[in-house]
């Protein structure tokens, strides 16, 4: 079987995966969203859910909500509810796609009141964020337009820019604007953040409290996500990831799942560029469980991660470096595929069982009945966030 050192052990032992509440709610696709048993009701059963899944792994102690999905009257008892169960409230992920006076766009809107419309909302999840003790406002705008003409691009940047300056004053000392990126969907001739590009260029005008969210499924086929990594951290500017899979586009499939060498690529980057553990580089999924249990779908897509991470510590970097220094390829890329092939499973499930957690989390879940108590107890679960 195959050893982690104490070294990577301990670099295991740190990490953590935040969980995005909306994970928990039915979601479908553009066709149906399906119900799911035991679905939540409300964001505390939501917190209850996901503090499921850091029992049974250790590796997800905190959760991300949205706003307004996981609007409550009182903020203060939510947050209250989640360190019961173990666990904190997260990032704040702001929501500004779902409204008819948002067709045209948000914060670029050339019409002044549904521009500060879409400012006030995010000054509203800043309160949130006072409530909760959340650090992390991340933005993510379906802005811009579908035909050639329709709106003047450069205008919409720079409304863009003076309202995320707006929000961005708003911010409390130890709070931080995280500004997601998209390069299609639901606009579809440009969008207004379309890559990293345009992403650092807007907060770097901000300050440096604001940064960069990369999102695994918001690129084009074929695009070098490990190279986007490296650069946003060289660059200390990469805020966060929203960890998830995917086939064609968008898919949120759990992390791992299409293409496990491109998540080993970029935790490879990431320890590389000093990302892991690193309090200023936030890990989070952002995932739509359309046809599988959700709490398991979480349960496997922190562990995936856990798992490529383990991997990726593994690579000889005196080896992998030599190899770069003499060109030689194939020497240099044996070195990362020796790690990537490695059974890393046996030695984590051995150093779960010396911790006092479940060999395997899966098993462990499923045959803790929590499953069972939960859709005998929840009756009509709320859709993870559209149309609700």
């Amino acid at each position: 079987m195959t050893t982690l050192s104490p070294e990577i052990l301990t670099e295991l032992e740190q990490q953590s995966i935040e969980l995005p509440s909306w994970a928990f709610g039915n979601s479908g696709t553009r066709f149906r969203v399906f119900g799911t048993p035991g679905t939540p009701r409300d964001p505390f059963e939501k917190i209850a859910d996901a503090a499921q899944v850091h029992a049974h792994t250790a590796l997800a102690p905190t959760v991300a909500l949205h706003i307004p999905w996981d609007l409550v009257d009182s903020f203060e008892d939510l947050r209250r509810h989640a360190e019961d169960l173990g666990v904190t409230l997260g990032t704040v992920n702001s929501n500004t796609f779902q409204d008819e006076d948002y067709k045209f766009g948000a914060l670029a809107h050339e019409d002044d009141r549904i521009r500060q419309r879409a400012i006030d909302h995010h000054l509203a999840c800043i309160d949130v964020m006072h409530a909760t003790g959340s650090r992390d406002l991340k933005i993510w705008l379906a802005e811009g337009s579908n035909y050639p003409g329709q709106n003047d691009m450069r205008s919409r940047q720079d409304r863009l820019q003076d309202s995320l300056q707006q929000i961005y004053a708003r911010l409390g000392d130890a709070q931080r604007l995280v500004l997601e990126y998209k390069f299609f969907e639901p606009a579809f001739y440009h969008t207004d953040v379309p890559d990293w590009g345009t992403s650092y260029a807007q907060v770097s005008a901000l300050g440096e409290r604001a940064m960069v969210c990369l999102d695994t499924g918001h690129h084009a086929p074929g695009t070098n996500i490990e190279f986007i990594v490296m650069q946003l951290l060289r660059l200390g500017k990469l805020g966060s990831f929203d960890f998830n899979s995917r086939f064609y586009a968008d898919d949120d499939l759990i992390v791992g799942a299409a293409d496990p060498f491109q998540l080993f690529r970029i935790l490879a980057e990431v320890i590389r560029g000093g990302g892991l553990n690193n309090p200023d580089v936030a890990f989070m999924l952002d995932q739509c469980h359309n046809i599988e249990a959700k709490i398991p779908g979480q349960i496997r897509s922190v562990l995936n991660v856990q798992e490529m991470t383990a991997r990726a510590l593994l690579i000889d970097r005196e080896a992998l470096a030599a190899a770069q220094r003499a060109n030689d390829v194939l020497a240099a890329n044996a070195v990362l595929m020796d790690a990537f092939y490695t059974d890393v499973r046996p030695a984590l499930a051995a150093w779960r069982s010396e911790r006092g957690l479940p060999a395997d989390p899966m098993a462990a879940f499923l045959a803790s009945g929590y499953l069972d108590k939960i859709s005998a107890e929840r009756v009509d679960g709320a859709p993870a966030g559209w149309g609700a």
